[in-house]
């Protein structure tokens, strides 16, 4: 059962729309760490993307489908846009450029806790380039911000660029406001059809899910260059006797040193990843996982575009 099939919605013909129906495309655009993964998650009311507070978590284009009788709205979760270090880090930055041209709306996510970054910076100046839909600041991680801060932190973002007066503060990890977000982006929302059948909730294959779940384990245990160094491919997936789901899947690091770190002093960071990993995979296909781990090497991956290939990431 694919993932995109998991949802609490059904409907008798998926593609069936009532009078003045809306949808369309919302980006979501931001730097590395404001909060864009968890903002579709919450809106979708699943985990369609893999969270943690590690900078560049999201490497690809991810879609959250949130679908109600009068409306379908496809957020489009984007990798961080940020100054690259590498050819990954450039595959991903054009990956997210790339989709603000084609947007319905654009969510430019930030953290106000914190003044402009230069990557706000940057990112201002993208979307005055290639937005031609209208632009919804969101303001975000508004319960860290200091009161004394709050006037001065704001209006440093309204000036970046315009944003046709329309914002919103936003607190994503608890849901603030975000019903007060979702009423914004339908004011702007055009007519048209659903794209996808009502009951899905990602275009990701459970494939896809499973290994980004292995490698958010991998972010949460793992520190420094480790984390951003691996790449996670499910080779195997198969329901075996007695309803054990068989999943075999490929970590790829850059170094030897790196493999040692992730295997651990006899085999404890591996089996704890696994182990954890696991779980997480049990609660999203609601059966029993054995999980198998294999970290293997592949020097300078991320530099290399037969090898990104390989991995799933495809140059613009």
């Amino acid at each position: 059962m694919p993932m995109s099939e998991v949802s609490s919605h059904q409907f008798a013909d998926p593609y069936a729309v009532p009078e003045g129906h809306q949808s369309g495309f919302v980006a979501v655009i931001g730097r590395p760490n404001v909060g864009k993964s968890t903002l579709i998650n919450q809106f979708v009311g699943e985990k369609v993307a893999i969270v943690s507070s590690k900078p560049q978590t999201t490497r690809s284009r991810i879609l959250g489908i949130l679908t109600r009788e009068k409306f379908q709205i496809i957020f489009v979760d984007t990798p961080g846009i940020h100054r690259p270090l590498h050819r990954l880090g450039q595959i991903m930055v054009d990956t997210a450029t790339n989709v603000i041209p084609d947007a319905d709306v654009v969510l430019f996510m930030v953290d106000v806790s914190v003044p402009p970054q230069e990557e706000d910076q940057m990112i201002a100046r993208i979307l005055e380039q290639r937005a031609d839909a209208p632009i919804i600041l969101v303001l975000n991680k508004m319960d860290l911000l200091s009161p004394e801060k709050v006037t001065a932190h704001t209006e440093a973002y309204w000036n970046l660029a315009p944003f046709h007066g329309d914002w919103m503060m936003t607190i994503a990890t608890e849901g603030v406001n975000l019903g007060e977000l979702l009423e914004r982006i339908l004011d702007l929302l055009p007519e048209g059809p659903r794209y996808y059948p009502g009951e899905y909730i990602t275009d990701q294959t459970e494939r896809q899910i499973v290994a980004e779940l292995i490698r958010e384990q991998i972010l949460r245990h793992t520190y420094h260059e480790v984390p951003h160094s691996v790449a996670v491919i499910v080779e195997e997936f198969k329901e075996r006797e007695q309803d054990v789901t068989y999943i075999a899947a490929s970590v790829f690091v850059e170094k030897e040193s790196q493999k040692g770190i992730i295997i651990g002093r006899r085999g404890r960071m591996i089996r704890q990843i696994g182990s954890d990993g696991r779980q997480a995979i049990e609660r999203l296909i609601g059966g029993k996982v054995y999980l198998d781990l294999w970290v293997k090497v592949r020097k300078g991956w991320r530099e290399d575009d037969r090898q990104l290939r390989r991995l799933g990431f495809e140059s613009s």
